[in-house]
């Protein structure tokens, strides 16, 4: 194969590469090497090496026309990342068990179903500012946290027809723990495999077990009272192979169970986060949104078709995703040896493909740095350029819930609080898989 440029490489220590910087901050790390290096670049974390792509024709040459090169990660022999915790579920497994688990679910998802689960989403949203009311004017809440629980009852409620709020204290920090260990197993090739007992090792299992317990417990629970809720775990249990007529192992089942769980409210919560702290650090955005609910809702609670009216808001949230995109990378292993622009990529390496870097490119992006959602009352073609629920056939499953969800809530919640920031500075991002306000944003809670 022809090799007629060179990746630039990212300077850094003979033995252990770039591996400080990464460990220090991640998410820094990659958007300065973008900055300083260009939009193809390679680093080294001790002997892991990997790409970083930046580039929406790059992204679009390594992910649609040659995706059979770039695969879902795996560790040699033992699990990294995600599949750490989510184990074969719909976001690391490939193949066949990947387009079976795809195809089962993807009913559950279509647009027609997600607006018939919007009054329970609604309900989700009335406890909270229910809860928050009796908190009284001036209280200070952490919207992170409070995102957070909301997205987890949002998604049990919806998804398994369940409440999850009495085991809340239990469920938050255990993910926290869980998407942290996922995270560094990618960033630091050095870490002591699992069944070596270090703090952060029996720190995970701790974890680990009880969110097993959790979802093991709804699994079996639905086993003993089979239902009629007509919900993706009733679809789960009652899916069976085309071919053999084998219905899922408990091991499969609690796999896509802990997918949708984990993965569906964290990446929303995320999203709720940011929309709501940028909204509160810009002002005139907030008033033009709640000019545009004011007129359409009225203080109700939107439907399905107020929903479809609220175009500004749409925009707010389109924005959002792009400057603080809740997903901010993408995860591949080069398959086989190829080429990629003429760039010559070596096979068994990784691939990070960067959607926040995407998402600032000043070649594609007018004013990257700037938060305005009028650009997106404009209709450009920008894929590629934007994707935060990932692009190609692994496309995020539920993104049209997620956009659905983030729009009624956040309708709810701005139509009826004044949510001001305690701290003045620019809060910082965390890379923990997602990318999340560091820290969490503390706020006053005033009504309108």
């Amino acid at each position: 194969m022809p090799n007629n440029k060179t990746v630039p490489q990212v300077k850094g220590d003979f033995l252990l590469g770039n591996l400080s910087k990464m460990i220090a901050n991640p998410f820094q790390a990659l958007c300065d090497w973008q900055r300083d290096y260009g939009d193809l670049v390679s680093f080294r974390l001790a002997g892991r090496h990997i790409y970083l792509f930046s580039h929406p024709k790059l992204v679009e040459q390594a992910l649609i026309k040659q995706s059979d090169d770039f695969v879902k990660i795996r560790g040699d022999g033992k699990p990294i990342g995600l599949e750490l915790v989510l184990g074969k579920g719909l976001v690391t497994s490939q193949g066949d068990l990947w387009q079976r688990q795809r195809r089962l679910m993807q009913p559950v998802f279509q647009r027609s179903n997600i607006t018939t689960l919007l009054p329970q989403i609604a309900t989700a949203g009335s406890n909270m500012l229910d809860r928050w009311r009796k908190l009284g004017e001036g209280a200070e809440i952490n919207l992170s946290r409070e995102m957070t629980q909301l997205t987890l009852e949002g998604i049990t409620q919806t998804m398994f027809s369940t409440s999850v709020l009495d085991k809340i204290e239990q469920i938050s920090p255990s993910l926290d723990i869980l998407l942290r260990y996922a995270a560094e197993t990618i960033v630091n090739p050095l870490m002591l495999p699992l069944y070596v007992p270090t703090p952060a090792n029996q720190k995970f299992k701790q974890a680990l077990g009880i969110i097993d317990e959790l979802i093991y417990g709804i699994i079996n629970e639905r086993r003993a009272t089979p239902s009629t809720h007509n919900d993706l775990l009733d679809m789960l249990l009652k899916a069976s192979d085309d071919n053999t007529g084998e219905q899922m192992t408990d091991r499969q089942l609690r796999d896509e169970v802990i997918t949708i769980f984990g993965a569906g409210h964290e990446t929303t919560a995320n999203l709720l986060s940011w929309t709501l702290y940028l909204l509160a650090r810009h002002p005139d955005v907030l008033a033009k949104l709640r000019q545009e609910l004011d007129s359409l809702l009225q203080g109700k609670i939107p439907d399905a078709t107020d929903l479809q009216q609220l175009v500004y808001a749409k925009a707010v949230l389109n924005e959002s995703l792009r400057f603080r995109p809740p997903a901010g990378i993408m995860l591949r292993r080069v398959n086989k040896d190829t080429e990629i622009d003429g760039y010559f990529l070596k096979a068994g390496r990784l691939a990070i493909f960067s959607i926040f870097n995407l998402h600032h490119h000043a070649e594609f992006w007018s004013q990257p740095e700037q938060f305005d959602p009028e650009r997106f009352l404009i209709h450009e073609n920008r894929r590629f350029s934007f994707m935060p629920f990932g692009t190609g056939e692994r496309i995020c499953i539920g993104s049209h819930f997620a956009l659905l969800e983030s729009q009624l809530l956040l309708s709810m919640i701005v139509q009826h609080c004044d949510l001001q920031l305690l701290d003045k500075d620019e809060v910082e991002i965390e890379m923990a898989i997602t990318l999340r306000p560091k820290g969490g944003i503390p706020v006053w809670l005033k009504w309108r």
